[in-house]
């Protein structure tokens, strides 16, 4: 197992920067989760410390050993693609065996590494099957089968539970959690799906056209964006993000309806009249009522309905501001009967909203800072 350091790794194509200076350490056994909107960077970052990628400037580590130069093939890292790449003219057997048999080892410790592996993924009574005779979960463990055989001092896996439907991949996403507690080899993983993010890194790092955002564990980074691109993309719903404008102790949100700050939030961020924000909340910290009960809340918001989405114990309702393109999401109870055109009332966690730089999106005031 080993270690994976990237030192200010930059990666060009013409004209094009795809990354810009990405700088950080994996811990060894730790399993770290790159995530951002497609075009973000992600990807050639894994390819790059894959070595299928070559590093404009900068330096990558793996372990001890300075990997700038060194061929992917002599890097010992081992990659799970997308669409698996599994040998169709070849068993699972065969396929997990495959990286084994290159590296000229001998036939009995082949053999016994392939039942070991197969044992532990539970598809000992396919290794004579063909790719072409499994399913698409079955595929997917014999691709990561055949990369954990190896014994890599990585593990890289680009988007590997894309191709899987949606009850599948939550079990094959607790499967993965699982196999790298027992293997404990130090894993890369690369996905645009920030529930997955969420549920398998140790640490995450959210990136944005090819710039890191924030790295730190899944909890910290949702409490704690450090600006409204991390906050808006890790949530679901995602977060709302609402432009402002300060109006003596108030934020106009929209059609004259404000919030009243409190006199923390005022110390701390020192507004001006007039002064443009963008103000965040998240759908759970957001109560509905209906409009007369609502009326005799203080900071309300008026709002019409524009769809219900039941899911079950809750229910995702969108919501939009009249003569106003605003929207908001929001959550009710999973009994809560509303539908399209009904006016709401909504009112708003006052310790858990985020007031963030209009203009540069960092982050001003955090959540959970008092109501008083």
């Amino acid at each position: 197992m080993a270690q994976v350091s990237l030192q200010g790794i930059t990666r060009q194509f013409g004209n094009v920067t795809a990354i810009k200076d990405i700088t950080f350490d994996i811990p060894d056994r730790e399993f770290w989760v790159l995530v951002g909107p497609s075009g973000c960077g992600k990807s050639t970052i894994l390819r790059t410390i894959a070595g299928l990628e070559s590093i404009s400037s900068g330096n990558l580590y793996i372990g001890d050993r300075l990997v700038n130069n060194v061929p992917a093939r002599q890097r010992d890292v081992a990659m799970v693609f997308q669409n698996y790449a599994l040998y169709p003219h070849m068993s699972v057997a065969e396929n997990l065996a495959f990286g084994l048999k290159m590296r000229g080892e001998d036939k009995s410790g082949i053999a016994r590494r392939v039942q070991e592996v197969a044992r532990s993924l539970d598809i000992e009574h396919l290794l004579k099957r063909k790719p072409k005779q499994l399913s698409g979960g079955q595929q997917q463990r014999v691709a990561l089968g055949r990369a954990i055989a190896r014994k890599p001092l990585v593990f890289l896996l680009d988007e590997p539970l894309s191709n899987l439907d949606a009850q599948l991949r939550d079990d094959t996403r607790a499967e993965l959690k699982q196999l790298h507690q027992k293997v404990g080899i130090t894993t890369v993983y690369v996905t645009h799906d920030q529930v997955e993010a969420m549920t398998l890194a140790d640490k995450v790092v959210v990136l944005y056209d090819g710039q890191i955002q924030q790295i730190g564990s899944p909890q910290a980074i949702y409490v704690h964006p450090i600006n409204s691109m991390v906050a808006g993309f890790l949530g679901n719903p995602p977060m709302n993000i609402l432009p402002v404008t300060y109006d003596d102790g108030r934020l106009i949100i929209f059609n004259n309806q404000f919030i009243q700050l409190n006199s923390k939030v005022l110390q701390q961020l020192q507004p001006s009249q007039g002064q443009k924000f963008d103000l965040g909340i998240r759908p759970e910290h957001i109560t509905l009522y209906d409009v007369a009960t609502g009326n005799d809340n203080k900071d309300c918001l008026l709002l019409q309905v524009n769809l219900v989405e039941p899911l079950g114990r809750e229910t995702l309702v969108k919501a939009t501001a009249p003569e106003s393109n605003l929207s908001l999401n929001l959550l009710a109870d999973g009994t809560w009967r509303g539908k399209k055109g009904d006016r709401i009332s909504l009112k708003f966690d006052l310790s858990k909203i985020f007031i963030f730089d209009s203009n540069n999106g960092n982050t001003l005031i955090p959540s959970n800072h008092g109501s008083n």
